[in-house]
């Protein structure tokens, strides 16, 4: 236990929200369920009130592994050129622990009979609560590692998304701030411990037929900081009969791993993925990561159907 705690506060420092060299998001193996996460222009974009809960156990079977919860919810308001969401979010490392509410509002426009280009804006407020001190640590009063309680800090984002009805791309900087949360007293003056660095996203992915019955559904998503390296994930899935889905994925310099999804329903869809470490120090004490995922679809009253089928 002593030896996972002492691991834990490397983490922290390397890979952590707590250094400034690191990639402080969570990671998503099902991003392309979970976009309006990293994109406020998504918003609306599916035609309907969708509703997508998402829970992911990464590293499981070491203590004080990273656990991440999140809740989207968005839908078109009173007409298909306004979309309105919000990102609930659940972020716990060892005792590091984020919550984050955001809300959306897209513009949604018509470029052609087949494309649109939305343009989203979000704003809302992180919540940051650490208790440091619960490490076990070889320098006792280390100045860096002091617990922040209940520090809350605003912020916003933007983004843009273009869609047709087998293609997508977006761009986005969810938190344009770089708030900080915590700051000591160093031999050289204030230096800020826990600072929100600026990330930048790209997405996009395609549905490609094979076959009557079976499609090929590339995806992949791009992370950026400049104060860390950046970072890309790349999912090849194939979708049978329009509702089984089944795809591999490769996350530079941390993962591999494999999904699984189903439409129970043209409104309803499950997926799981499980992800195996390579590429972090941590891989030989943990059994992988597993993440599930729900999505519903709610019908508007007065609409008897979505356009089905829904690839993105």
């Amino acid at each position: 236990m002593k030896t996972h705690k002492k691991i834990i506060a490397g983490i922290l420092l390397g890979l952590g929200s707590f250094s400034a060299q690191a990639q402080q998001v969570p990671m998503y193996t099902h991003y392309m369920y979970n976009t309006l996460s990293v994109n406020p222009a998504y918003a609306g974009s599916r035609e309907a009130l969708s509703i997508t809960a998402l829970h992911r156990s990464q590293w499981v079977g070491f203590d004080g592994a990273p656990m991440t919860q999140t809740l989207t919810m968005h839908s078109p308001i009173a007409s298909e050129h306004i979309g309105l969401g919000l990102s609930f979010a659940n972020d716990k490392i060892g005792p590091i622990n984020t919550t984050s509410i955001f809300g959306s509002f897209a513009y949604i426009m018509n470029l052609t009979e087949r494309s649109k280009l939305a343009l989203g804006l979000s704003g809302g407020a992180n919540i940051l609560q650490a208790d440091l001190e619960a490490l076990d640590l070889e320098t006792e009063s280390d100045p860096v590692f002091v617990n922040v309680n209940n520090r809350a800090t605003p912020n916003f984002g933007f983004g843009a998304y273009y869609s047709m009805k087998r293609f997508y791309a977006g761009i986005s900087v969810p938190n344009l701030l770089e708030n900080s949360f915590s700051t000591v007293v160093m031999n050289n003056g204030n230096e800020s411990l826990a600072k929100e660095e600026r990330h930048y996203f790209f997405i996009a992915g395609a549905m490609l037929d094979i076959t009557p019955n079976v499609a090929f559904k590339p995806t992949t998503l791009i992370k950026y900081t400049p104060k860390a390296p950046g970072q890309i994930d790349l999912t090849a899935s194939f979708v049978f009969r329009q509702r089984l889905l089944l795809g591999a994925m490769y996350r530079s310099g941390d993962a591999v791993g494999a999904l699984v999804g189903l439409d129970l329903s043209p409104q309803f869809h499950i997926g799981y993925s499980f992800d195996w470490s390579y590429g972090v120090r941590t891989f030989k004490y943990n059994q992988g990561s597993h993440e599930i995922m729900l999505r519903y679809d709610f019908i508007f009253p007065g609409k008897k159907q979505i356009d089905s089928p829904r690839y993105f």
